[in-house]
């Protein structure tokens, strides 16, 4: 009898939901068109770039794997990935880490001075980062820090927000496990490694997704503080053969550098994936 009840309901809100998909997928693919069209133009020829819109389905004996060739031929492009790699892959195991002690500090210690230094933490975020650019630009003069790794990795591997938002999380972790886990002798090191972020991986599988696409996509201090072409980065070897006379058509070569840029962003997503998702929706239902 439930099933006839409940018949009269599931059928109205078919149409609804049919309604819903549709509208979703259409901006979906709204969302995907740039990117579908910057994956079709990096196969094809300079002749066939504006001739068609995707792909030319009645020529696609001339998709080539030319773009590709041109631009690890005519550029360092593989330097300039394996620069991005390494420097969004430090940055990002940096931030997590000292963000996650920041905020298990913040969370389960109680010292004096706690409150009026979250105070100036949340006060550091008020300031925009042009701000304090000068001051940086200065500090990496004095270090004599230009133009090298140190001066990308560590400035960046500071974050207030992740200590906050590790501070969040980490404050519904049970103060009984780790009272547990002191009975047991545990050092304070161990219990954070132990029990605090196995119970926050949601939230540290999006940070650190949300840390690494920052790191991975940075131009502007990067392209202060890298003068020599074989430190550039994806972004600024890019944005630097936009300029190049003899790339100024070559816009097949642009997108495959495009495509190849996003693709360990993609595959970090996938992998991640999962506890991302769950990471923003806890988030979210905390509030």
């Amino acid at each position: 009898m439930e099933i006839f009840v409940m018949l009269p309901r599931i059928v109205t809100k078919r149409p609804a939901a049919i309604f819903l998909h549709l509208a979703i997928s259409a901006i979906a693919l709204l969302y995907l068109a740039p990117f579908l069209w910057m994956l079709c133009a990096a196969f094809k020829t300079p002749g066939d770039i504006f001739q068609h819109s995707f792909l030319p389905w009645g020529h696609l004996h001339d998709l080539t794997l030319r773009n590709f060739a041109v631009l690890f031929s005519r550029v360092p492009f593989g330097v300039w990935l394996a620069n991005s790699i390494f420097f969004s892959s430090t940055q990002t195991f940096l931030v997590v880490t000292l963000s996650s002690l920041a905020g298990f500090a913040l969370a389960k210690y109680e010292f004096a001075g706690k409150r009026p230094l979250m105070a100036a933490m949340l006060a550091t975020m008020l300031l925009p980062g042009v701000v304090l650019l000068p001051g940086y630009l200065d500090l990496m003069s004095r270090l004599g820090w230009f133009n090298s790794a140190k001066a990308i990795i560590l400035p960046g591997s500071i974050s207030v927000f992740g200590a906050f938002l590790f501070r969040q999380s980490m404050r519904a972790v049970p103060d009984e496990l780790i009272h547990a886990a002191r009975v047991d002798g545990c050092i304070e090191l161990r219990i954070w490694w132990e029990v605090a972020l196995p119970l926050t991986r949601p939230m540290t599988a999006a940070f650190t997704l949300l840390s690494f696409l920052s790191a991975w996509n940075s131009y502007l201090w990067p392209s202060t503080v890298l003068q020599d072409q074989r430190m550039f980065t994806v972004p600024m070897g890019l944005a630097n053969m936009i300029g190049l006379p003899e790339f100024e058509s070559q816009y097949g070569v642009l997108m495959a550098g495009a495509l190849i840029g996003m693709l360990p962003v993609i595959v970090l997503f996938f992998a991640l994936q999962k506890d991302f998702i769950a990471g923003l929706s806890s988030g979210a239902l905390k509030g």
